[in-house]
């Protein structure tokens, strides 16, 4: 099995056996691996330890015993493993900011999570530590024409705004243009969760929209990742991948009004693999890991 598949069953395993107890012990050992080498790749894609991952999903668990069922709350936690029910209430406040018994009450309703995809990329092993593969690499400078467009992280819509604008150019460009597309997403200021996005092509095309522009993309030295799926499903992984690879790496970011590009390598295939170009201070003696 491949790295993500062995986690994509250890998911599953685990969910399966919430009411038992969980170890890196015994789930290294169910997929026949050293406990060190599985908790590594288990923390590299999932972003948290196993024990965080377990507790989360055993608190995940109780919401349906909590809303759906008349078990006391002492039974919930023996039946979960939480070993007391006042260790289970403050996990679960720490989680939910409301505690089982008002839950209980119906001051709110909370759904269940169902289990977390597993985001396919490559990793590899640096100096003992598992990390999303990259590369330190330029970037070479590209003028892109496409349609722009400001989307706020913080609203709940931001997601169809991106795919309608990048369908927009995609519905205005003819289907005999074949190559790479980029997504280019730029911090209107610092703190901000408002983007400047461009979604476009490295070539001369001419749209009759007030939207439509064309930038220069200057050379950037840039950590490139590769991802298969959607960007805008993986947001949180990029995230945990990201410092991960800095604090492992000693990488700094680069102070640019970039910051990030997702490169396709077809324009016509936004749901094949793609690579993601995070712009880092250039190292002393350019190099390519």
């Amino acid at each position: 099995m491949d790295h993500y598949e062995i986690i994509e069953h250890a998911l599953i395993h685990i969910e399966d056996n919430l009411q038992h107890p969980i170890s890196v012990d015994s789930v290294a050992d169910t997929f026949h691996m050293s406990k060190y080498y599985f908790h590594r790749l288990f923390s590299a894609m999932m972003g948290c330890s196993l024990n965080q991952y377990i507790l989360s999903r055993r608190l995940n668990a109780s919401l349906g015993f909590i809303q759906d069922s008349s078990l006391a709350l002492t039974d919930i936690a023996y039946q979960l493993n939480f070993g007391t029910q006042s260790s289970f209430t403050r996990a679960f406040k720490r989680k939910y900011r409301i505690s089982p018994s008002s839950l209980r009450q119906g001051q709110m309703t909370i759904p269940q999570s169902p289990i977390p995809s597993v985001v396919k990329r490559p990793v590899k092993n640096l100096n003992g530590d598992i990390v999303t593969e990259f590369t330190l690499t330029k970037l070479e400078s590209i003028r892109v024409s496409g349609i722009a467009f400001e989307v706020d992280l913080a609203s709940d819509d931001y997601k169809t705004k991106i795919r309608s604008h990048a369908q927009m150019l995609l519905n205005q460009m003819d289907e005999t243009i074949h190559g790479s597309c980029y997504m280019i997403y730029s911090n209107c200021q610092p703190g901000s969760t408002r983007f400047k996005a461009l979604f476009g092509i490295p070539r001369d095309i001419q749209i009759d929209e007030p939207y439509f522009f064309t930038v220069d993309v200057p050379q950037l030295f840039c950590a490139k990742f590769k991802y298969f799926g959607d960007l805008l499903e993986i947001g949180d992984v990029l995230k945990t991948d990201y410092a991960r690879f800095l604090k492992i790496s000693k990488q700094e970011t680069e102070d640019s009004h970039i910051e990030l590009i997702q490169a396709f390598d077809d324009i016509h295939n936004l749901e094949s693999a793609y690579h993601i170009y995070a712009p880092i201070k250039k190292l002393p003696i350019d190099s390519e890991i």
